[in-house]
Parts: structure tokens; C-alpha cells; sequence
């Protein structure tokens, strides 16, 4: 049987390859947050992420009618994201410190009554992740997509994308260790 989540989504799509303007905007409001703040989280820039976000889009409806829905209609779009994010990053060609603190992206971040210094230290701790590591960092544990989901965005077989999430995690303890210690076992 079919969620009924998948059905809607469907339809959706359905009606914004008929033309309906209505549904287009309705995929896209229902979806752009998300695609945001993952191409937020990854470009720490938020022009990049906002260009990203739109050029996400653009293929996103291009693409539309090849969409198979063998996964979720978010899973497609933050593959497409992905792939849009990291392949905009190797043309702009450089590393640069993020200028916006972690809880800057719209709609996500830490506590903010928590400490400011820790905060700045994850954030810079994040942004010393690989790309492959950091992205697969954000979305299992900030955007909440379980590892199948992430093998499918990423393009990568499951097992790299917990491999990627250990190290990843490892490298933020190894980073933080100053914040517990205990961190170090």
C-alpha cells in the first residue's frame, strides 16, 4: 500500500506537469526551506546558498518529468541540491571561514541561550569537515535523513555514508575536545 504522503506528493507533481501554476509554487513552498538551509549549511554564505537554492529549483523542474518517485520527492531534491551545492563550490575555487554563525540559517541553529563560544567552535569545526563528511554530517544529523536516504542523495553506497558520519563525528570530538573532555574515549 502506497503512505498517503506518496499519493499526495504525486498528485502534485501530476498537477505541475499539467501546467498548474498553483502546484508549482505549492512543491516549491513546501520545499524550499529545507533545500535552503542544507545549501546554507554547506556554503556557510548566504548569496551562495540563496543562488544555490534557486539553481536547485531550476533543475528540480526541469528534471520533474523523469522524477520515478523510487524516493521521496525531498530525497530527489536534496540530491539535486547536493550535487548543485558541491559542484558550485569547486567552481567558485575556495575556502574561506563561514561568515554566518551556524544558528544564522534561517529557521534552524543550537539553543540560542547556548554558549556563544561553543557554538563558534562547532561552527568552525563543521566548516573543517570535508565536503562529502560535512554533508553527510548535516543530513543525517541536523536535516534527519537516514543513512538509505543519504546513499541516494549522495550517490554513494550506504555504508560510506555511516563510514563518512563516524569520521565526521570523530573529527568534531576530536575538535571540541576542550568543551568534555570525556569526549576523548
Amino acid at each position: 500500500m502506497i503512505p498517503e504522503e506518496r499519493v499526495q506528493e504525486r498528485q502534485l507533481i501530476d498537477r505541475v506537469l499539467a501546467g498548474d501554476a498553483a502546484a508549482e509554487r505549492a512543491l516549491y513552498d513546501g520545499h524550499v526551506d529545507r533545500v535552503f538551509r542544507l545549501a546554507h549549511r554547506m556554503t556557510g554564505d548566504e548569496t551562495l546558498a540563496q543562488d544555490f537554492t534557486q539553481e536547485t529549483f531550476i533543475r528540480a523542474f526541469d528534471r520533474l518529468p523523469s522524477f520515478r518517485g523510487d524516493a521521496a520527492l525531498s530525497t530527489w531534491l536534496h540530491s539535486i541540491t547536493m550535487s548543485v551545492v558541491l559542484n558550485g563550490l569547486r567552481k567558485v575555487k575556495r575556502h574561506r571561514q563561514r561568515e554566518t554563525d551556524l544558528d544564522g540559517a534561517r529557521g534552524v541553529g543550537a539553543d540560542p541561550k547556548g554558549d556563544p563560544v561553543l557554538r563558534s567552535a562547532l561552527a568552525h569545526a563543521i566548516d573543517q569537515l570535508s565536503d562529502d563528511h560535512r554533508a553527510v554530517l548535516l543530513l543525517h544529523d541536523v536535516e534527519g535523513f537516514k543513512h538509505a536516504e543519504i546513499a541516494t542523495i549522495m550517490a554513494i553506497p550506504i555504508g560510506t555514508s555511516k563510514a563518512r558520519l563516524a569520521r565526521a563525528r570523530a573529527a568534531l570530538r576530536r575538535d571540541l575536545v576542550s568543551f568534555a573532555p570525556e569526549w576523548t574515549s
